[in-house]
């Protein structure tokens, strides 16, 4: 194995040199785990400072390119010898076309290389690249490039998961000189011919493993209610992939999103908005071929192309409609009903008292619940009151699906909590009658009788309560805590008061400051408040939520109608429930799936 030289230079100057000339955007994501991942809620703006964490750059802009080509070759696959001889010969090839590149090398003998480009590169032209030479390299992880959403990698400088730092294998004069004077388009050409032939056999490799049936399955109706385009167009906006024997191209491919968002009743400046927010950076990586001043003309020239096709198809009162019309309704709020035309009407202000003095019960005792499972707890309270409000009433019909996708959590962690909160010694709810058939377990909201007079003395607090708002399925129930301590008080909370009003530890509370601040939800200036300005939806939708969300609804479905099958096949037999002795999937099912569902919560507006 040849040596490897060393940097001198300081891992904090390789960081602010440096990282910020890789990455694709100025963002970072940070691993709390030991460097094992990089999840999304950790992601940060990019500073000069270096990361006290392992610490990884986003490789693809908002627009879906690149600015520099990152090469991982990994000592896990086949040994730190293997990388050495993958590196050399990669460095060969790149000689030859006359690329410049930067190397670092990881504490457990991995290295890297960075290819910085004068002119920015689509997603797919640098998945391309690299999954061409994935076929030449076998210690080479391609991964990072096949990502347009989560793709990233740490640079010169950042800490390792085993301790000490990503290091130069050059000086950082040199590295820097190669940052400035990126490889021109030149280069990118001659190296795209040399590899033409590894480019097309990685094409026909995913036309191989291409699963139509996977990619074009009908979505569940929350996804198209939300977004109001089909799953399918959906997914190709967002991540840039798109099934390879249906689109020969990114052209084709585009035309098609385009086409299914004028179906589904979207505008043009919709469209726009999601490109220029980064909430559909697979969409904006198709027109990266163009100049940045013609973007704009290309996007309208499809829009043009795409509402004739559509109005074409449309008039055909006997043809077949190529393009798949996505309801067009918007997301329902909270005050929508939820049970579609059936809602009860919130007229009983009696109820409505009720739950508001329930609700200063809850926010006298949930200080008990301090644990991980005590805050998950909290929420599903939240839920309760929630579904309470919506339907103007105390008895809550709910069953353990329909609060499963109000919390973000399993039905079958809804049903453990419920009992544990009904068998405490004051509760807060307590179960009336079990579900019979179709019909979900019966609650009553209770107020305990140790805080009765204490929940008369204090005034009904002002605004809604929320069940856990899609966007903190990302980041975490402690944030879903804190936003909601922010957004109800009428004046900026110190870290303090925050901890005193949320009841969660210290350090929790900061973290959970840190990452809203991150994401723009919170700011900081005599105390932390709220960005109004920043929409919970709209990041939901970058963090790609709404997708799991839908999936949990559409799951639950299912499992509505095999039990409704199952329960028609018995009814002679079995009137209500069946027993233990029957014939029925209990390991699939714990209880009866309700009718109802509280698929409104998943999709409501920030409010």
């Amino acid at each position: 194995m040849s040596s490897v030289p060393t940097s001198r230079d300081e891992p904090s100057q390789l960081w602010s040199s440096l990282a910020p000339l890789l990455a694709g955007q100025p963002r970072v994501r940070l691993s709390k785990d030991g460097g094992r991942s990089y999840p999304q809620r950790f992601e940060r703006d990019l500073t000069p400072g270096l990361p006290s964490h392992p610490a990884a750059v986003r490789i693809f802009g908002k627009d879906g390119t690149c600015a520099a080509i990152f090469l991982d070759f990994d000592s896990s696959i086949a040994g730190v010898d293997w990388v050495e001889a993958d590196v050399r010969t990669a460095q060969s090839l790149l000689h030859s076309v006359g690329g410049r590149w930067i190397e670092d090398y990881s504490p457990n003998g991995g290295r890297h290389l960075y290819i910085p480009l004068a002119e920015r590169v689509s997603f797919s032209e640098a998945r391309d690249l690299v999954e061409a030479l994935g076929t030449r390299f076998r210690t080479l992880d391609k991964t990072p490039h096949q990502n347009l959403l989560h793709g990233c990698m740490r640079t010169p400088g950042s800490p390792h998961k085993r301790g000490g730092h990503q290091m130069l294998a050059m000086s950082l004069s040199m590295a820097y000189d190669v940052a400035r004077r990126r490889n021109s388009a030149d280069v990118w050409k001659a190296l795209t011919a040399e590899l033409a032939r590894d480019i097309a056999a990685a094409r026909a490799y995913r036309l191989e493993q291409a699963t139509p049936a996977a990619l074009e399955s009908p979505g569940p109706a929350g996804v198209e209610q939300s977004l109001r385009i089909s799953r399918a167009m959906q997914r190709i906006a967002v991540t840039g992939l798109y099934e390879v024997n249906r689109y020969q191209s990114d052209s084709e491919a585009r035309q098609g999103v385009i086409a299914g968002a004028v179906a589904a009743g979207l505008a043009l400046t919709e469209v726009q908005r999601r490109m220029k927010q980064g909430l559909w950076p697979g969409l904006a990586s198709f027109y990266a071929r163009y100049p940045a001043r013609h973007r704009v003309a290309a996007l309208q020239r499809d829009w043009r192309n795409a509402l004739s096709f559509v109005q074409r198809n449309q008039d055909q009162p006997h043809g077949k409609n190529n393009v798949r019309i996505s309801p067009t309704s918007g997301p329902p709020t909270q005050a929508g009903g939820l049970h579609g035309g059936n809602s009860v009407i919130l007229t009983d202000d009696n109820e409505h008292r009720f739950i508001r003095s329930w609700r200063n019960a809850l926010r006298l005792v949930e200080y008990r619940y301090q644990t991980r499972i005590g805050l998950a707890r909290r929420m599903v309270l939240r839920a309760l009151g929630e579904a309470a409000h919506k339907s103007a009433s105390r008895y809550i019909e709910f069953g353990d699906r329909a609060l499963a996708v109000a919390t973000g959590m399993d039905h079958t962690t809804v049903g453990f909590h419920l009992r544990g909160l009904r068998s405490e010694k004051d509760p807060l709810v307590v179960l009336i009658e079990a579900g019979r058939g179709t019909k979900g377990d019966l609650y009553m909201l209770t107020i305990p009788e140790t805080t009765l007079k204490a929940v008369k003395e204090l005034p009904w607090k002002k605004g809604k309560v929320h069940a856990l708002r899609p966007v903190f399925r990302e980041l975490g129930l402690p944030a879903a805590f804190v936003y909601e301590a922010l957004e109800n008080s009428p004046v900026p909370l110190s870290t303090m008061e925050v901890v005193r009003t949320t009841g969660l530890s210290r350090t929790a509370a900061t973290e959970a400051l840190e990452m809203l601040a991150a994401w723009n939800l919170a700011s900081r200036d005599a105390g932390w408040s709220v960005v109004a300005a920043t929409s919970l939806n709209t990041l939901a939708e970058y963090f790609g939520v709404l997708e799991a969300v839908a999936a949990q609804i559409h799951t639950y479905r299912i499992q509505r109608a095999q039990w409704r099958d199952w329960l028609s096949r018995h009814s002679n037999v079995v009137p209500l429930l069946p027993a233990p002795e029957d014939d029925y999937p209990w390991e699939d099912f714990e209880g009866p799936p309700d009718d109802l569902t509280l698929a409104d919560l998943a999709f409501q507006a920030a409010g």
